[in-house]
């Protein structure tokens, strides 16, 4: 019995890995120059993976937030998506440093390990972290100075706080994720835009009540909901394997996003 539940154990963690192979097919094929660097945030380092356009303009800084499992393939294959429309973006790695052999999210046995480090960390890390990363950001050569935040899950609800007490973003996109709350809302300086699958009602069922909140505090609050795609909708869109209604939602929140990124 012992063996059979091995069996299944090694089985379903062979599932997660292929799950992303095809981000690391796109990963490696890339012409685009990508990098690890390490970010000082008081006295830990962050991991960081970095990846630059071909241009020969300067560039404005995107920061992407991983999921909540994590900074895996998928989130490094969509920077590297978002650099070849023009863009450095920098993805942080928030489990790094998370404790002894445990310095990034390759280093978790599994993902379902790397989950509940990510909900073991607190909002302070999380914050100074992000606040690092965004000072860092902000002065690379290549950049023009300017920065913004996109989240994914778990990232699309830092993205959206992260706005709450870093003033120097441009704008935060926020892809399935929750919003602060009422006093939060408040300390908003840049605008926020949601992108929501319309299957994903643990979230959405936020929504009329973040968008009263943002307007009686006059924020700017722009979403859309995708019908017929459901959470995670860009990481599976992006999956050969994916639904036609992901795919259809993850390209025309590449359009939206790519728009709302060089108008910024």
């Amino acid at each position: 019995m012992k063996r059979i539940f091995l069996l299944l154990l090694a089985s379903f963690s062979l599932l997660t890995i292929q799950a992303q192979d095809f981000a690391v097919k796109e990963l490696n094929a890339s012409p685009r120059h990508q990098e690890w660097i390490k970010v000082k945030s008081g006295d830990r380092d962050v991991n960081c993976f970095v990846v630059y356009p071909e241009t020969s303009k300067k560039a404005t800084v995107v920061i992407a937030i991983h999921e909540n499992r994590g900074l895996t393939d998928w989130v490094r294959s969509f920077a590297d998506q978002l650099a070849g429309k023009g863009f450095i973006v920098i993805a942080p790695d928030l489990l790094s440093d998370f404790g002894p052999y445990l310095s990034r999210t390759s280093d978790f046995k599994s993902s379902d390990e790397a989950r509940n480090a990510i909900y073991a960390l607190t909002p302070d890390q999380v914050m100074n972290d992000l606040n690092a990363v965004q000072n860092y950001a902000s002065q690379i050569p290549a950049g023009n100075g300017k920065t913004s935040v996109i989240g994914f899950c778990w990232g699309g609800t830092q993205s959206f706080r992260m706005a709450t007490y870093n003033h120097d973003i441009k704008a935060a996109l926020v892809f399935y994720g929750s919003a602060p709350d009422k006093k939060g809302i408040k300390q908003i300086a840049a605008p926020i835009y949601g992108f929501y699958g319309g299957n994903d009602q643990r979230i959405n069922a936020g929504i009329p009540e973040t968008e009263k909140l943002m307007k009686e505090a006059g924020k700017s609050y722009d979403y859309v909901i995708y019908e017929g795609a459901g959470h995670a909708y860009m990481r599976q869109g992006d999956d050969p394997k994916g639904s036609a209604e992901n795919k259809t939602a993850r390209d025309k929140s590449w359009e939206r996003l790519l728009k709302i990124l060089k108008a910024t």
